[in-house]
């Protein structure tokens, strides 16, 4: 397991019965979590004065119960300033195990010794667009939410970096790669982080069991001739991290990389052990 174990500013404080007990900078949050069947006892006070609470609903849904927490507040992860903001469906718009993920991403752009392109698929709010900016990459970051986009750029305000060379793409993932394919467009690294499951522009069905081994060899073809690395994310329930990498060996096969797949963690406070939170993909050339 990849574990992201440099937070100060985030911590899992305890898990139980479903739920996660987290602090967000000075914020205590209750959130829903199906990976957590188990049920030791809680033991943090904080569990009884959270500031907010994520309660699920009989009819599928849920909302916050909050007592006194803003619309937005920020967080720190080394260099790096995110916007959080308590949304529906029990997010905030980070998410936490994936630093472990933007370390070793700016640690391949630093090493590379060379200006490297990036191209960042279903990059929501741009966590992983902002590490590699402040690594010194360029970066083409695509999601087809326009407010996601928005708040990517937020976010890169916030570290520092809207003046880096990227470009802020509202589109359908698919259909632009399609598009930088016939113009030759090529990029050293790519990043994706796609759904588990949605609807494109025209109505298109994405399920990602069904659409991910097409769409990452689609994206073979919008790699460069010096490629770096292939990160690939996934938070679907049962397809496992091996899956993940025989469909990145099989889709840039020839191209001399080599692939490691772990799941990705988050190490819980109460307990000295690790929240597993999907898993990952890392390719190297």
């Amino acid at each position: 397991m990849w574990s992201a174990d440099k937070w100060k500013d985030y911590e899992l404080l305890d898990c139980s019965c479903g739920e996660r007990l987290e602090r967000w900078g000075d914020r205590i949050l209750i959130r829903p979590d199906p990976q957590v069947i188990w049920d030791t006892p809680k033991k943090d006070r904080r569990w009884k004065s959270a500031d907010a609470r994520y309660q699920r609903s009989s009819t599928g849904g849920g909302a916050w119960d909050k007592r006194d927490v803003p619309e937005s507040w920020q967080v720190r992860y080394g260099e790096l300033t995110f916007n959080v903001k308590p949304m529906n469906f029990k997010h905030t718009g980070l998410f936490p195990e994936q630093a472990a993920n933007w370390d070793w991403a700016a640690e391949k752009i630093k090493a590379a010794g060379r200006p490297i392109s990036v191209l960042n698929l279903f990059a929501y709010t741009g966590a992983a667009t902002v590490a590699a900016l402040k690594a010194g990459a360029s970066v083409c970051h695509v999601d087809a939410a326009r407010g996601m986009v928005q708040w990517a750029r937020e976010n890169a305000q916030s570290s520092g970096v809207a003046g880096g060379s990227v470009r802020w793409i509202v589109d359908d993932c698919g259909k632009f790669v399609e598009r930088e394919v016939r113009r030759g467009h090529r990029y050293d690294a790519i990043i994706m982080d796609p759904p588990s499951y949605g609807r494109g522009p025209g109505g298109e069905i994405w399920k990602l069991e069904a659409n991910l081994m097409p769409f990452t060899r689609l994206c073979a073809g919008v790699l460069s001739d010096r490629p770096l690395f292939v990160l690939i994310n996934s938070y679907t329930t049962g397809l496992s991290a091996s899956t993940i990498r025989y469909v990145a060996e099989t889709a840039f096969a020839g191209r001399g990389g080599r692939a490691q797949a772990q799941e990705l963690g988050l190490p819980v406070t109460a307990t000295g052990l690790d929240l597993p939170c999907g898993a990952a993909c890392r390719m190297e050339f």
